[in-house]
C-alpha cells in the first residue's frame, strides 16, 4: 500500500506533531502517529509498478511550481472510529496538482472513490483509528481552544509506503516547475 502525499515543511510538521502529542498525553490517542510525517494525501493505493510510479511523479514534480495552501477550522469524518482533522482549503493550484497525480497514476493504480476530484477532501489528520464517538466531545472541546489557520508551502510530492503498522517515506520529489 502506498500513499501519494505532500509532506509538510518542518515548521508546520512540528505544530501538527505537537497537537498530536497533546492528544496522546491528554486522551491516549496515538494511532495517527503510525504515519510520523504529517502530510496531505492525494491518493492511497496499491501498485506493483513502483518504478513507473516514481517516474511519473518525478515528472509531475519537475513541471509543477511550489505553491501555498491554507487550512482553517476542524473537521470530523464520522463513524465507529471518527477521524479528527484540520481541513485544507481547496484552491486552483491544489486541485490541479491533485488532478495531475490522478491522471498520471491512472494507468498504474486505481484511486478509491474518496480520492476522486468530486469527493476528495484534503486534510491533515490529528486523530484516527483509536477515537470513539464518546471521545469526540472532550477532544473537540480541547482542540477548540486554538485556531488552525496555517499557510502550507506545498513544495514536494512524496511516496509513503506501508511497512507493518507504519507508513514510511519511500521517496520525495521536490516541486521545481516554473510558475
Amino acid at each position: 500500500m502506498y500513499a501519494i502525499t505532500s509532506l509538510l515543511n518542518p515548521r508546520n510538521a512540528s505544530r501538527i506533531n505537537r497537537i498530536v502529542k497533546g492528544l496522546e498525553t491528554r486522551f491516549g490517542l496515538d494511532d495517527v502517529q503510525d504515519t510520523p510525517d504529517p502530510h496531505l494525501t492525494y491518493l492511497l493505493t496499491a501498485t506493483r509498478r513502483l518504478i513507473d510510479l516514481k517516474e511519473v511523479l518525478a515528472e509531475v514534480a519537475a513541471t509543477t511550481p511550489p505553491f501555498s495552501a491554507y487550512t482553517t477550522g476542524l473537521g470530523v469524518f464520522p463513524g465507529k472510529n471518527p477521524v479528527i482533522y484540520i481541513p485544507v482549503l481547496r484552491s486552483n493550484d491544489l486541485n490541479l496538482l491533485h488532478q495531475r497525480v490522478l491522471d498520471v497514476t491512472a494507468p498504474l493504480c486505481r484511486a478509491s472513490q474518496y480520492y476522486q476530484p468530486d469527493r476528495w477532501l484534503p486534510h491533515l489528520s490529528l486523530a484516527l483509528h483509536d477515537t470513539t464517538p464518546d471521545l469526540l466531545g472532550p477532544v473537540l472541546g480541547h482542540l477548540n481552544q486554538e485556531t488552525y489557520n496555517l499557510r502550507l508551502n506545498v513544495n514536494n510530492l512524496a511516496i509513503m509506503r506501508k511497512k507493518g503498522e507504519l507508513f514510511v517515506c519511500e521517496e520525495v520529489f521536490e516541486l521545481s516547475g516554473k510558475p
